[in-house]
């Protein structure tokens, strides 16, 4: 009876000593999430009459996949549901957009001998702007954009397989406009992405 025990508590011992989520070579993440987008907007376009044109924060699902190369080292790919966002002008609103934001980032883990394990990533983002209206009738584009994104958060383990993950992201973001063709300026999101998703093991 004392063998059994003590084997039995030993067996505890190294369950609890253990990261719940391993990281390891080979290893592959499926996250599937709400993210929230926040605009920092900046833009001074003297076509609208030096008035700053901005975005408003959306919400949409999110889904990642992560390969990891090495252990604590996982490349994962960020995709969405179209993000709507209203567009505003002097604080007033005056069409919509819609964007596809994938990202594509490098990782790495912190693992430890707890259940939390934080990380960190940059990479690169690639945003897709459509079905852009204005409420005037004008014509209004916006270009894709190529960007620099940086990305930090911490998975909470549920068990050896699942996870629940908090993230934020910096997305550099900066697209031209045009109205009626004719180009108006820059403008500069770059948002803030935060984002609460589950994450498999497999």
């Amino acid at each position: 009876m004392k063998k059994i025990t003590a084997l039995t508590l030993a067996a505890l011992m190294g369950t609890t000593a253990a990261p719940a989520l391993a990281q390891q070579q080979g290893d592959m993440l499926l996250g599937l999430g709400l993210g929230w987008i926040e605009p920092d907007d900046g833009s001074n376009i003297a076509a609208l009459g030096g008035n700053e044109l901005g975005a408003d924060g959306a919400l949409s699902a999110t889904v990642t996949f992560e390969y990891f190369v090495a252990d604590r080292v996982g490349i994962e790919l960020l995709a969405s549901w179209p993000f709507t966002h209203d567009l505003e002008l002097a604080g007033n609103e005056i069409g919509e957009t819609k964007h596809l934001p994938p990202t594509l980032s490098l990782q790495y883990y912190f693992t430890n001998k707890s259940n939390i394990t934080p990380f960190v990533g940059a990479g690169i983002n690639y945003t897709y702007f459509f079905d852009e209206e204005l409420d005037s009738g004008d014509s209004l584009e916006l270009d894709d954009s190529w960007g620099l994104a940086l990305h930090a958060g911490a998975d909470f383990a549920l068990s050896e397989k699942s996870a629940l993950r908090a993230d934020v992201r910096y997305i550099d973001i900066e697209t031209e406009a045009e109205v009626d063709g004719d180009d108006i300026g820059d403008v500069d999101i770059s948002p803030w992405v935060f984002n609460v998703a589950y994450v498999l093991r497999f």
